[in-house]
């Protein structure tokens, strides 16, 4: 699957923004989708990630009740919504496909995911 990540950019403290990745290939219903961030100077981290069905997600912790994963396997996108963002947010963004599980594992992990998308910047200004 080839994924193609879009929407982020510049934003103040406290704003929001909806990250995009829309999916080609083998089918886009059969994988459990992920979200990723990398920080300058630190290692690539796991954001969330979402079922198959979409009914089951898995958020790390700096970001759970701030921002939401969710899919349209109609239009084989998934997104990340972003709330009440702040500086620590600031990283690029990678969507990425886990063509083996139909849930995200108790603990998702970049080795866990197959395919990844080229990534997309987000800055977060105080």
């Amino acid at each position: 699957v080839q994924l193609q990540a879009c929407g982020g950019g510049l934003v103040q403290a406290g704003g929001s923004l909806r990250l995009s990745c829309a999916a080609s290939g083998r089918t886009f219903s059969t994988y459990v989708m992920g979200w990723f961030r990398q920080a300058p100077g630190k290692e690539r981290e796991f954001v969330a990630a979402i079922s198959w069905s979409g009914s089951r997600t898995s958020y790390a912790d700096s970001v759970k009740g701030r921002f939401t994963i969710a899919r349209d396997n109609a239009k084989n996108t998934v997104y990340l919504q972003m709330n009440s963002l702040n500086p620590e947010d600031t990283a690029v963004y990678y969507c990425a496909a886990d063509g083996v599980r139909s849930r995200p594992a108790p603990i998702p992990t970049e080795a866990d995911f197959g395919s990844w998308g080229q990534g997309t910047d987000l800055t977060v200004s105080s």
